[in-house]
């Protein structure tokens, strides 16, 4: 004697919206966590490479023997940065300054801040 079931196997609608909602509220917790780590990443990015170019900009004004408040060279200072001229990460300009001072990005100060 056989007993006949006509069960069909597969997943319910509940089951399915189960899975979607879990899969929705893990997403919503770990894009805005992705978010924040790139625009940190950026960041720390960009303080790098100002600090790659102000080295460089100090070696170069201790080679070339020049005073403070001397205007830098570009294209000199980036020979000292090794694999060349940096590039923004965020897709702003570096200026690096005259000499003892600081080089600077383009970038917004808010926007640094905030990424």
């Amino acid at each position: 004697m056989q007993i006949k079931t006509n069960r069909k196997a597969g997943f319910t609608l509940v089951e399915i919206m189960i899975v979607v909602a879990i899969i929705g509220l893990l997403a919503a917790i770990a894009i805005p966590n992705f978010v924040k780590a790139r625009g940190t990443a950026q960041r720390n990015a960009c303080i790098n490479n100002l600090r790659q170019i102000d080295g460089a900009k100090e070696q170069w004004a201790l080679e070339k023997k020049l005073a403070p408040g001397a205007a830098a060279v570009d294209a000199e200072i980036y020979a000292y940065v090794k694999g060349g001229q940096p590039t923004c990460p965020a897709g702003f300009a570096y200026t690096p300054n005259v000499v003892d001072n600081l080089p600077t990005c383009a970038a917004p100060a808010a926007l640094l801040h905030s990424i």
